[in-house]
């Protein structure tokens, strides 16, 4: 019974994510990469605030893998960095934190491009 509140809680609170997000686009004239700029800074101050982590106690992915999780790790690495090595720290701390994510983004969206195959819409 654990596991299903813990998947609750996950879904429930990742799903008021995209629901807010969906309702910028539905009912404000944000493009959806405004939102996503939003979204990242909003994860951004989170995190510099130290609310992120309570978040994250409490709802694990459903705020770690939305783009929130994102600016947030962001942050995190910069300021690790900025305490071990100062400005250059500052700097280069958020981009080896997400590293590894956006490796990962990279080769994947590779390995679709080359498997699928583009066609045009037909209107």
């Amino acid at each position: 019974m654990e596991v299903f509140l813990t998947y609750l809680k996950v879904f429930a609170v990742g799903g008021l994510v995209c629901l807010a997000g969906q309702i910028l686009i539905n009912k404000t004239k944000m493009s959806s990469a405004r939102i996503l700029v939003l979204y990242m800074m909003i994860g951004v101050v989170l995190e510099l605030s130290g609310a992120f982590e309570y978040m994250k106690q409490f709802a694990g992915s459903g705020v770690t893998i939305p783009i929130m999780g994102f600016g947030s790790n962001l942050a995190k690495g910069a300021l690790e960095g900025a305490k071990a090595n100062g400005f250059m720290g500052a700097v280069t701390g958020g981009i080896s934190a997400v590293a590894a994510g956006l490796t990962t983004v990279i080769v994947c969206g590779l390995g679709f491009g080359v498997i699928a195959r583009s066609r045009s819409k037909k209107v």
